[in-house]
This record gives structure tokens, sequence and C-alpha cells, in this order.
């Protein structure tokens, strides 16, 4: 299978753990030392992230690609996707277009999420 393929199907994989709030599938594809970088440029966690779909501070409701690209990298690849999204944050609902950027890398024979940025296009 090309690499593409295989990040394609690790996009979806955590498309849909992140409707499910899945927080076993989202713990197994991102890295542990993770950098990801929000709207407002802070940096988050692994674990911020997992709390947050753990507690039901974040609910994701619909997360939609509209554009999705691959770059392959040495050991990796880095994906952009443009995602039509809905979630509900602390309890307010909020929706807009999304451009999620992720660095996937594989380590060990495993694929997980190094890094990534998020920006909120409207």
């Amino acid at each position: 299978m090309h690499t593409d393929d295989v990040i394609r199907a690790l996009e979806e994989r955590l498309w849909a753990a992140q409707l499910a709030a899945d927080v076993a599938t989202l713990d197994e594809l991102i890295a542990d030392d993770l950098l990801f970088a929000g709207p407002t440029g802070e940096l988050a966690t692994k674990a911020q992230d997992l709390e947050q779909h753990r507690s039901g501070a974040l609910k994701i409701t619909k997360l939609v690609p509209v554009d999705y690209r691959l770059r392959e990298i040495p050991g990796g690849a880095i994906t952009s996707v443009l995602m039509d999204s809905a979630a509900i944050v602390q309890g307010q609902p909020v929706s807009g277009l999304l451009r999620y950027t992720r660095v996937w890398i594989q380590e060990n024979g495993r694929w997980h999420i190094a890094g990534g940025h998020l920006s909120m296009l409207r």
C-alpha cells in the first residue's frame, strides 16, 4: 500500500475517532510528544487533547473534508485538510471552515501525528 493511501486511511480513522470521542484510538494515533498549535497559536499537548474529548469539554459533531492534500516527506507525510466542521466547545456550539495541517511520522513501525496546526477560516 502506498504512503498516501495509508495516511488517508489514518486521517479517516482520526476523523471517526474525533466524532465518536474515541479516546483510545486518539491515544494510539497521536504521538506522546505532540506539538500542536491551535487557532490562537497556543500549543496543546496530547494529554490536553485527550482530556477535552474524555471530559466532553469538546464534542465534535461534524467533520466533512472539503479539500485534502498530502505531501510525502522522508519518514512521513504532511497533510492539509480543509474541513467543514461543527462542535460544542464548553457547551457552546461553533461551526465553520477549518484548515488542519498534520505531520505524520512512522516510528518503530507505527504511524502517528507528531505535529500540527489548526486555523479557522470562517
